[in-house]
């Protein structure tokens, strides 16, 4: 399976073709938006809970340790299963796994809502988290499919609005639901979304003749799916800050150990679980090495806001999400970056990106000055249209001139690398935090940690020039 443009079908995008050829079909974004939003749900999901976590151990009777995992459950049923999808679009149909994961994270929030204690409820996440683990990489094979050498950048625009829209909008609803509702509706808001993405991917879903006659690589699978896991769960333990030091080195030097041999047996054999020769193209090596960095800056910055909020400035569970709600704002602001990226390429849109992500995180380094909040707000606004803007051009960055072929193994890539660079992002900037705050003051503390973000988001800079430039599919 070559990553080169044209290899096997059209290619999944480009920068040239006709005027009609780059013009949005609206058949095209009805099927992006049936897929958003059964997306939404396990995005939303899991920063819903997160917030709940202290309401739900109280509740349940659990301690904080037995209480995390719970999410720790919940991710390490995403990691195991993110490796399958590729392979189960391809021999069972897309469409057919899509609406098997809806099924699994509908029949996993409904069970998580009538657990009758903590033991139970990680056992249904597990179930929840297996649905949610197959849902994003059949998404973006299912829509890449569809979109048959049409321009991606529009399209990317919707494919990343979930991914953007769940870490902010979560806190927000967990927040109103803690405040004022039983714990078990943190789940039961799922299976109304669920139901209508059932029923709308079940009418309207083009059905796919699955294509792939190759047998499943169980070897790979057990080295990958095992390998994931190992290290979620040691960086997840080493966020908590409360674990012995063997309990994170002895899974994070196993997960690595078995990433090591995965890779090395996927380059020798015919047939691996993924091509890994997709990185020989410099644009999706560049774009996997970004979509690694994001996850620091969305979702390890997706911790520290809520945290900051409430631990310096004051502000209530509710209150904190609703003083994110600027960074969503921000990020539907740059939905038009995506026609953009398709135009001028995706180089100089993900510099731009960036460069804003870092002015918004900038004002949040001086935390121990307490800036107003009335230029806080205009920062998350900054911070939101420049990391949403980044994520687009990244996207469409991953996918150009990649043949039919290689989408399943692309997208399976890219939720790997988001996955990974959001726990290494949320890990090292929980563990960053910690220190600081045993040595400094709170404002001061959270100002340290600020501009570690802030560091890590201007090195995004150096992957980003491997990116082609306009016109040019690598």
């Amino acid at each position: 399976m070559s990553a080169v443009s044209g290899t096997e079908g059209r290619p999944a995008g480009g920068a040239g073709g006709d005027t009609a050829s780059r013009r949005v079909d609206p058949a095209l974004v009805k099927l992006a938006l049936i897929l958003v939003l059964g997306a939404l749900a396990p995005l939303l999901d899991s920063t819903i809970v997160n917030v709940a976590l202290r309401t739900l151990g109280r509740d349940l009777g659990a301690s904080v340790a037995t209480i995390q995992w719970v999410g720790t459950g919940y991710l390490l049923a995403v990691a195991s299963a993110i490796p399958a999808a590729g392979w189960t679009a391809e021999r069972f149909g897309a469409k057919r796994m899509w609406l098997v994961s809806l099924l699994l994270f509908l029949t996993g929030s409904v069970l998580c809502g009538a657990a009758w204690n903590v033991g139970s409820l990680v056992v249904f996440r597990v179930i929840q988290g297996i649905g949610g683990g197959l849902m994003l990489p059949i998404l973006q094979t299912l829509l890449l499919r569809a979109a048959a050498g049409r321009p991606l950048g529009r399209l990317m625009a919707v494919i990343t609005l979930p991914a953007l829209a769940g870490p902010i909008l979560g806190p927000v609803a967990g927040g109103l639901i803690v405040g004022h509702l039983d714990w078990r509706w943190i789940f039961y808001v799922n299976p109304p979304i669920c139901l209508a993405a059932l029923h709308l991917a079940w009418r309207h879903l083009p059905a796919d003749t699955p294509t792939r006659v190759q047998r499943l690589d169980v070897t790979g699978l057990l080295l990958l799916s095992p390998g994931l896991a190992a290290l979620v769960y040691a960086l997840a333990t080493a966020g908590t800050g409360a674990a012995a030091r063997t309990r994170v080195l002895l899974p994070l030097a196993l997960g690595a150990l078995l990433l090591c041999a995965f890779t090395l047996r996927a380059l020798r054999v015919r047939g691996p679980l993924l091509d890994l020769r997709l990185f020989r193209s410099r644009g999706f090596a560049a774009s996997s090495a970004l979509l690694f960095l994001s996850g620091f800056a969305l979702f390890g910055s997706m911790l520290l806001l809520p945290l900051y909020y409430q631990q310096v400035r004051g502000a209530s569970v509710v209150a904190a999400g609703l003083l994110l709600v600027p960074q969503g704002v921000g990020s539907l602001l740059a939905r038009p970056a995506g026609g953009l990226a398709d135009r001028i390429g995706p180089r100089p849109v993900v510099l731009a990106g960036f460069a804003l992500t870092a002015l918004g995180t900038l004002p949040f380094a001086f935390a121990a000055r307490h800036p107003p909040g009335l230029l806080l707000a205009a920062a998350l606004v900054v911070r939101g249209f420049g990391l949403s803007a980044a994520n687009i051009a990244i996207m469409l960055g991953a996918y150009r001139g990649l043949g039919r072929a290689d989408i399943p193994h692309a997208g399976v890539i890219t939720r790997i690398a988001q996955q990974l660079g959001g726990s290494f992002g949320a890990a090292l900037l929980a563990v960053l935090l910690q220190s600081a705050l045993r040595h400094h003051g709170t404002g001061s503390a959270y100002g340290l940690t600020f501009a570690v973000v802030l560091a890590l988001t201007s090195a995004a800079a150096a992957p980003a020039l491997l990116l082609p430039a306009a016109g040019v599919a690598d």
